[in-house]
């Protein structure tokens, strides 16, 4: 499951794998952002620095957007990483902890 981690994210890169997810939901998943700077002044508002379950490292942050995201606001999230191989596995490990938050708030 991917989590948060203090490994050095340099070098990681957009290899097409994207998730749709708001602020909140990935606040509520893996906990406040590595970077914030939500004022639409730069390319990124919020980066997650993370690692997949086997320990690559990747970011899930916002491209582009140049404008103030509100946090309940579903936008796209880019996935970077050394590799498709890795931000692939990880757009599958975010996307099951987001899931795993739905069942929980409903109860299951």
């Amino acid at each position: 499951m991917a989590k948060k981690s203090n490994k050095d994210v340099n070098g990681t890169s957009f290899h097409d794998s994207v998730i749709r997810a708001s602020v909140n939901q990935l606040i509520e998943a893996f906990g406040e952002p590595s970077y914030e700077n939500n004022d639409g002044s730069d390319k990124v508002n919020f980066e997650w620095d993370m690692e997949t379950e086997n320990g690559e490292v990747f970011t899930i942050y916002d491209w582009k957007e140049y404008r103030r995201i509100s946090k309940n606001e579903i936008i796209e999230w880019h996935i970077g990483g050394h590799s498709g191989e890795v931000t692939d596995k990880a757009a599958e490990e975010i996307e099951e902890s987001l899931n795993n938050l739905q069942f929980t708030r409903l109860g299951r």
